[in-house]
């Protein structure tokens, strides 16, 4: 126990040194916000739980690529003390100041390493990361000193009514834009992004019929797992003029089996490619093999007319690249026949 006491010590230390070395009016250039004016307490809400903070985040953490390119999109990457948990590369126009991030895990964080690399603010997409085996959770972090935000598309019951998953992402872009001092970075952010929905509303006045669609965001063994009613692809099905076959189960991305696929005879199979993970069954090609070996799926109509559609999985996640699949996904529709 002594080590595991001797980190919660370090921690507790390193948070106390940043928490004075900071001041909560910071930002940098570009950005609106007054840098002289003096320190004042900034609160907003994570997934339930109300932080607040007296001066603006200077070693933040991602737990996960999702968070992590939030963060870069925002020019916060001299701010983050590290990354973890990548997925797959990093996007294009981020990798520069992602290499200036230290990559403290290619996987899932643990605590140890949480605590070593001296946090003021842990961010996560999904609220899974915060358990005893893996970080450790919220409320044994807030103990800590250790303020954690999780994505409010993770935390849809703790958010208003009625939001879509795309909401809900912009509502983490304005809350990390004030918790950061850079609140004109994540208004530019919303609005570019919103003018992709958009362009996407638009696309569903052309679309023939309602394709109905089922998302396989990966496969582990046998079992693949697709989009339910409140993962991203649901919304970004209704925003082209689709629907998602699954949208009748309330989970993110339930397991289901072949065969119930199948049953729902879906018009369009969208695969996630995750080849980049390296896992069994994570590359589009995998799913497509699965699909070919089974007795029902090889039969499926979408599957015979190759009506298949490949999306990088990390696209299919709440993060900033969530509405890039949105031009793919209208692309492959009108390869397909069913827009206009």
């Amino acid at each position: 126990m002594r080590p595991a006491r001797l980190g919660i010590a370090a921690l507790a230390l390193a948070l106390a040194a940043v928490g004075c070395g900071t001041t909560a009016g910071h930002t940098d250039s570009g950005d609106t916000a007054d840098k002289k004016t003096e320190a004042r307490k900034t609160t907003v809400r994570s997934c339930g739980r109300e932080l607040s903070f007296h001066a603006a985040p200077q070693r933040a953490v991602a737990l996960d690529q999702s968070s992590a390119e939030v963060l870069l999109a925002l020019g916060l990457h001299q701010r983050m003390a590290g990354t973890s948990n990548l997925k797959t590369k990093i996007a294009p126009e981020y990798r520069d100041a992602y290499a200036q991030v230290p990559v403290l895990s290619p996987k899932i964080l643990s605590s140890e390493q949480l605590r070593a690399a001296a946090p003021d603010l842990a961010v996560a997409g999904f609220t899974d990361y915060f358990t005893k085996d893996r970080v450790g959770t919220r409320e044994e972090l807030a103990r800590l000193g250790l303020p954690s935000y999780v994505s409010a598309v993770d935390c849809p019951k703790h958010n208003q009514a009625g939001k879509s998953p795309f909401d809900l992402l912009f509502q983490d872009y304005t809350a990390l834009g004030t918790v950061f001092g850079v609140q004109d970075r994540a208004a530019r952010l919303v609005k570019e992004q919103r003018a992709v929905l958009d362009r996407a509303a638009r696309t569903a006045g052309r679309v023939r019929g309602e394709p109905r669609i089922v998302w396989v965001y990966s496969v582990y063994g046998d079992t693949p797992y697709v989009a339910g009613r409140s993962a991203m692809p649901s919304e970004m099905s209704r925003l082209v003029g689709a629907k998602n076959v699954f949208d009748d189960v309330d989970e993110d991305w339930p397991a289901v089996s072949w065969e119930q696929i199948a049953s729902r005879n879906p018009d369009v199979i969208v695969v996630g490619d995750l080849s980049e993970r390296g896992k069994p069954g994570d590359s589009a090609a995998d799913k497509v093999k699965a699909m070919r070996a089974d007795p029902l799926m090889s039969k499926l109509d979408a599957f015979t007319h190759q009506r298949v559609i490949e999306i990088p999985g990390t696209e299919m996640d709440p993060s900033v690249r969530a509405v890039s699949a949105l031009p793919r996904l209208t692309a492959g529709m009108k390869e397909l026949g069913y827009v206009r």
